[in-house]
């Protein structure tokens, strides 16, 4: 019966709980089992040196020094995992043989910093009992169009028929399979080196679409698209298969490594299709950036998914209740786990709504999912924030939510009961 879906119960439910100041906060969710463990992390971006390091061409010493107390400050707030932006274009934060050293360490790209930023992390994060996840960039190479500025090393450089400028910003080329497999033994480097907890992508993979801009892959398609129905199916498929390899990869490289990507929260809206979210964003993951979120968890091609819901509560183009309660009936029935991604940067932020003026925003999140045991757990952008925390919506959550600490949850081992269509 699809009069009231399992989506329409949880939205129901939901509904029924308060949302404003005096909304009384839940520790865990109702019916989850005990002990199964709870998401807390925190994204630690290095792009631009959006979080980490303050600035390029610090010594070792200080960058080490930045980095750990971005590892203690997430301990201290009770949180149990680090995502660690280690490939943030097409570079690397530990010394591997097929890219360059990035630039965000020393301000040239392809210098030795002195030391090795990601080997440092594992070994750190753990001794502090935190979770430490790789975090790649599969496809974006630099955040301008001048090949000349890479390294001269740089694997962009050696092979330009890899390469679309787009929007302003290099990126190789998805559709591509030498590309598929070249970005995917740079990554697995990592996960050879060192004992990561998970591999992380984030929502980047065909590049966000840009009005007036196209990007150029006739060619590829040409050669490698004819046996699909359009170009948008056969760049899902190039995606879908980005996802399936890697998994595989994992399993192959470090059996146990747990593998989670954190797309954009819209999969598709409502209108567009009727198993989409009751949302109208600008923005859908499936026909945007040929991203099929919902199959790779129906499928569980990937062990976790952190949808960025980084809207607020009551919000006109999507709605977080709605939002959490979509993902939720999207999980259920399957090995894969679910964490919702929090727009810790959105609190106090100028030009933001007012809900993201009141510091209990965040709060409020925390206590509309613990009502939905399919929610494992949270993270938070960014450790910018977490360290500044400029109005305190992380300590009201913390308060809240967080009193105790908590381990992260186990990797789900029970089969999928889902139809996975």
């Amino acid at each position: 019966m699809r009069g009231m879906s399992r989506r329409g119960f949880a939205l129901a439910a939901l509904s029924t709980l308060a949302t404003g100041p005096a909304a009384r906060p839940a520790s865990a969710a109702p019916g989850r089992a005990p002990g199964a463990g709870e998401m807390r992390g925190v994204w630690l971006a290095t792009v631009a040196g959006r979080d980490w390091p303050s600035r390029p061409g610090l010594t070792a010493a200080a960058q080490r020094g930045e980095l750990i107390a971005h590892l203690d400050k997430a301990a201290r707030r009770r949180l149990n995992t680090v995502i660690f932006q280690v490939r943030p274009t097409a570079d690397a934060l530990w010394p591997s043989p097929y890219e360059p050293w990035s630039q965000y360490l020393t301000g040239i790209q392809g210098k030795d910093p002195g030391w090795d930023p990601l080997g440092t992390a594992v070994e750190e994060a753990h001794a502090r009992g935190l979770e430490l996840h790789a975090w790649f960039n599969p496809y974006r190479i630099a955040n301008h169009t001048d090949p000349g500025r890479l390294a001269a090393s740089h694997p962009a450089r050696a092979h330009p028929d890899w390469v679309v400028p787009y929007a302003g910003k290099l990126y190789y080329n998805p559709g591509l399979p030498a590309v598929r497999a070249f970005v995917q033994r740079a990554m697995l480097d990592a996960v050879a080196r060192y004992p990561v907890d998970a591999v992380h992508f984030d929502d980047y993979f065909y590049p966000y679409p840009v009005a007036g801009q196209t990007f150029d892959d006739d060619e590829a398609y040409d050669t490698y698209g004819g046996a699909f129905t359009s170009r948008a199916a056969w760049r899902r498929d190039n995606i879908d298969a980005l996802v399936r390899e890697m998994a595989a990869g994992i399993r192959r490289v470090r059996p146990g490594t747990r593998f989670g990507i954190s797309p954009f929260g819209v999969w598709r809206n409502g209108a567009t299709d009727s198993r989409g979210s009751d949302t109208r964003a600008g923005v859908q993951t499936y026909d945007d950036l040929y991203a099929d979120t919902r199959t790779w968890v129906r499928n569980h091609w990937i062990d976790y998914i952190v949808p960025q819901l980084y809207w607020h509560i009551g919000s006109p183009a999507a709605d977080y209740r709605t939002l959490a309660a979509w993902w939720a009936s999207v999980v259920e029935g399957t090995k894969t786990h679910l964490y919702l991604g929090e727009a810790l940067y959105k609190a106090g932020a100028a030009g933001q709504p007012p809900a993201w003026q009141d510091p209990a925003e965040l709060s409020r999140h925390l206590t509309l999912a613990a009502h939905l045991p399919q929610v494992r757990g949270h993270v938070f952008f960014a450790a910018r924030e977490v360290a500044a925390d400029p109005i305190g919506a992380l300590a009201r959550v913390v308060a809240d939510h967080y009193g105790t600490p908590a381990a992260p949850p186990r990797r789900a081992t029970a089969a999928p009961s889902c139809p996975c269509a």
